[in-house]
């Protein structure tokens, strides 16, 4: 079996999430976004937005400043000239896939018929027309949030009960619809999801297509191994949330037909596997802030094994009981992580805050901080801001504060 060690296993990883890419030099392009995109295989979403939405970040971490707008037509937006590119399902979580991929996830959506979850199955049983009159008022009335379907079936806006539950059961109701593939997901309106019948949002190419489960899952895995570059079975099932069932039929698939590598990483604690399409560097490199729901580090146990760096989101934390801030951007230089940041988009002060820097531990900070302060000036711009503001939080806080 194939050897390789822990620091060529990180250069394959962050190769393989386009981060030792050239970033270009010009005001990128749509099709340069919707490549990044492509390179990622989904953009997590998450209603979180202190510093910036978290499925923009992603993009901007591999490209730099490039036009929101852009990534909003390409999910959210369809005319003849420049169809719908991207699509919202659940893939690692709440996601942004290509529209190509919708098709592999019906087999979720099969399994999502009776609800997601126990409280949404629930519902459901106790409005058992609720989920048809959903579907009714969307063919007629065309994409519609939650809150306006519940108006057009006369839910009382002043909290007093109608004909159905009130508005947590529609909502769940509409959520469980889109889960199931039967509504989807043409727009949202100040991130407010207006569902409308999936094959009204999606070519009909799409709405129709059959992929057997055991092919879909395949095409997930290998889809997860490029994205990847070198991974444990469990990154590889973690990326698109599949069992260990599914997974080991398609991983054994993958490596008979040569997709899949198996070797061992030294200091990993469980076997690997190199996609056929990974490249390793010989040198380390990519420089980026992350936020905590980017493809390279959204899998916490991954993160850890790969790069020695163990990091937990503290929104829910009490701030007395946070260790390094709200909303923490980990950074990457030349391919490793040697600090993270705490960071708050303050609007009415036109300025990016950043009230915590910390070093990592053992790692050799050299020029990061001089980096660290140019990702910062560079994300400030992208958003509008005219200023960054550190606070004193932090080991790297005061020569950060010199430095933008």
């Amino acid at each position: 079996m194939l050897e390789m060690t822990a620091a060529a296993a990180r250069r394959a990883a962050v190769a393989a999430q386009g981060f030792t890419d050239r970033r270009p030099a010009t005001p990128p392009t749509r099709r340069r976004v919707l490549a990044t995109v492509d390179r990622t295989g989904l953009l997590q979403l998450d209603s979180v937005s202190v510093a910036v939405r978290a499925h923009y970040m992603p993009v901007f971490s591999r490209i730099g400043g490039y036009d929101r707008g852009m990534l909003d037509d390409a999910a959210w937006r369809h005319t003849a000239s420049t169809p719908r590119a991207l699509v919202e399902y659940w893939a690692h979580e709440a996601a942004l896939i290509p529209v190509a991929d919708w098709p592999l996830m019906r087999w979720r959506m099969r399994r999502y018929e009776g609800g997601r979850w126990a409280g949404e199955r629930r519902v459901l049983d106790r409005n058992p027309t609720l989920g048809k009159d959903i579907l009714d008022v969307v063919t007629e009335a065309g994409p519609s949030s939650a809150g306006e379907v519940e108006r057009h079936l006369r839910i009382d806006s002043s909290g007093k009960r109608g004909p159905w539950w009130g508005r947590s059961d529609t909502k769940v109701v509409c959520e469980q619809l889109f889960a199931s593939g039967a509504l989807s997901v043409d727009r949202r309106v100040g991130f407010v999801r207006h569902y409308d019948l999936a094959e009204r949002v999606l070519p009909a190419v799409v709405t129709t297509a059959e992929v057997a489960e055991s092919d879909a899952i395949r095409a997930l895995i290998r889809r997860a191994s490029k994205a990847l570059g070198v991974a444990t079975a469990a990154d590889l099932r973690d990326y698109h949330r599949l069992s260990a069932a599914q997974a080991a039929p398609a991983i054994a698939d993958l490596v008979d037909d040569g997709a899949l590598v198996p070797l061992t990483v030294r200091g990993w604690d469980a076997p690997a596997y190199l996609s056929a399409e990974a490249t390793v560097p010989r040198k380390a490199a990519g420089t980026a802030l992350l936020c905590p729901f980017d493809p390279l580090v959204f899998f916490r146990p991954r993160t850890e094994r790969v790069f020695g760096f163990r990091y937990r989101i503290e929104i829910y934390t009490p701030a007395h009981k946070r260790v390094h801030g709200y909303y923490v951007f980990p950074f990457l230089h030349r391919g490793e992580l040697v600090a993270r940041v705490d960071l708050k988009a303050d609007r009415a002060a036109d300025a990016l805050r950043v009230p915590g820097a910390f070093a990592e531990d053992g790692r050799d900070s050299g020029d990061a901080v001089e980096a660290l302060a140019g990702e910062l000036r560079s994300m400030a711009t992208w958003l509008g801001l005219s200023d960054v503001v550190v606070g004193d939080r932090g080991d790297l806080a005061a020569e950060l504060a010199v430095r933008v």
